[in-house]
């Protein structure tokens, strides 16, 4: 018979473990509280346009592959993948601008002309990381549920990566000159919500990354992942119920038996696994056995984001697809924001201009700006009801004032604000912190959340709040790392599919 595995929230997490069970035979059912899957990689409908609830690039695509060759699939015979070239435009104060690029002649060109001098620096970075990546990535493919795991070669192998007080910053300041130029490479640390002048100098892989197997769009846009996730998945045999959102996991000591719906309809199972976010799982979900919120509130948390979703009239051909805004003062805008109460008025802003590479996003003739600004949590209750309106005249005029878009106010047809308080109340989000928990030394490996949770017989995460971490290709391995454990627990035998040592020996 086979067994039974339910899956708490149709995230990308959850999904990647639904295809990788349902294929390997088990009886695979997500319930997922939302009327479509996702989770912050689903599809949010502004009138007759189509935004990205999160993500808006990928990169780290192999991963990916991976996942759907698990599920014996081919990502591309499911989703429609563009590969950028340049990346993004980068924008200072001072009217510096420099456009990204994984090309490497391309980009260490594009960085002479606009910082002389740095250029071989950005080449030293790129053969260093090479070996770095090598080093690191078979670490985040492992599980670390057990101290022993310390123990494995590859680890020791990158202790000298991980066990540094050197922060993102201080690694940058060996290749580069210029300030700014470093932000071009430190920015990626707000996928882990977190400062530059703070992340563990580990995370300049994932610059490097990006730099060097290129980011990637999904026309349609990233919600069409989860969506074809979902349909390989079903394809499998999944029962995915939209619009189940659950009250409790139950037990029977240790063990997790299903769960209760909010309906009270009781689903039982042999093993379960937990897509929810984690922080807010643990205070809300777990039956008895939920943490009090206090608690939770005293590990260390991502920042968050304030979002626009925007419905133009018209299409700004001229403007990149992706494009980046620094603060005047980039140092205090980070600061501000690492500080939990202050909402910076000198904010740094992301602007997706999709509509230039993707007419599936908006009508003809019509366009869409995915608008994030980075910000504080609300750990301190920040009153955004009060404020939003006004931080989104603010950005708005950031944004008229530093790019192309001069007359954006005239063509704004539809629109849609997410505050963080929108973060945490509309999609369960543990204080709106929209990148999980803070990847520091204390928070990462054996110290991060366990894939098989700690102190329970069957119940497993998935998703940024465990390990490897936030961020898409990340959140793809915890699906995979949870469900081979889930595997080895009952002797189901697999074959693990590997991509990356030949991408990454190139």
């Amino acid at each position: 018979m086979k067994k039974k595995v339910i899956i708490v929230g149709a995230g990308p997490g959850g999904l990647s473990s639904a295809m990788i069970l349902a294929h390997r035979g088990f009886e695979v059912t997500v319930v997922e509280k939302a009327d479509r899957v996702g989770g912050r990689n689903s599809e949010i409908k502004v009138g007759d346009y189509s935004f990205d609830a999160g993500p808006t690039f990928l990169h780290q695509k192999f991963t990916l592959d991976e996942i759907f060759a698990e599920a014996g699939r081919e990502s591309s015979d499911y989703l429609d993948f563009v590969k950028l070239d340049p990346m993004a435009r980068l924008s200072w104060s001072d009217g510096r601008t420099i456009e990204t690029s994984s090309d490497v002649e391309k980009m260490a060109s594009n960085i002479a002309e606009n910082f002389p001098g740095n250029e071989e620096g950005y080449l030293r970075f790129m053969d260093d990381h090479a070996a770095k990546l090598r080093a690191i990535y078979p670490v985040l493919q492992k599980p670390y549920h057990k101290l022993s795991s310390y123990l494995r070669a590859e680890l020791i192998k990158v202790i000298p990566y991980i066990a540094t007080t050197k922060t993102v910053v201080d690694v940058l300041d060996e290749y580069f000159k210029d300030d700014r130029l470093k932000l071009a490479f430190t920015f990626q640390a707000k996928y882990l919500g977190m400062s530059p002048w703070k992340c563990p100098g580990l995370f300049t892989i994932l610059s490097y990354t990006e730099y060097k197997f290129g980011i990637y769009h999904v026309q349609g846009g990233l919600c069409q992942i989860s969506l074809a996730m979902a349909r390989v998945a079903r394809e499998e045999g999944a029962d995915i119920r939209l619009s189940t959102p659950i009250k409790e996991v139950n037990f029977d000591g240790k063990k997790a038996t299903g769960v209760t719906l909010e309906n009270g309809e009781v689903l039982e199972a042999d093993h379960v696994v937990m897509n929810a976010d984690y922080a807010h799982a643990m205070v809300n979900l777990m039956n008895g056995q939920s943490k009090e919120p206090a608690e939770m509130a005293g590990k260390k948390f991502s920042c968050s984001a304030f979002m626009l979703y925007l419905g133009l009239d018209k299409i700004y051909e001229d403007e990149p697809h992706h494009h980046i805004l620094f603060a005047d003062d980039y140092a205090q805008n980070v600061n501000d924001i690492q500080s939990e109460t202050e909402v910076s008025k000198d904010m740094s802003i992301y602007v997706r201009n999709s509509s230039v590479t993707d007419p599936r996003v908006a009508p003809e003739g019509h366009s869409q700006l995915y608008v994030l600004v980075p910000t504080i949590n609300v750990r301190h209750d920040q009153d955004w009801e009060a404020t939003q309106q006004e931080y989104r005249d603010l950005v708005i005029d950031r944004i008229v004032e530093r790019t192309g878009m001069k007359d954006l106010r005239e063509h704004i047809v539809e629109e849609k604000i997410l505050s963080p308080a929108g973060w945490r109340d509309d999609y369960s989000i543990f204080m709106g912190a929209t990148f999980n928990l803070s990847h520091t030394l204390d928070q990462m490996l054996y110290f991060r959340p366990h894939n098989r949770m700690k102190g329970y017989d069957n119940l497993y995460l998935v998703g940024g709040g465990t390990h490897p971490g936030s961020g898409l290709p990340t959140i793809y391995e915890s699906g995979r790392i949870s469900s081979n454990l889930l595997c080895d627990a009952v002797g189901k035998e697999y074959s693990r599919v590997d991509l990356a040592p030949a991408l990454l020996d190139r």
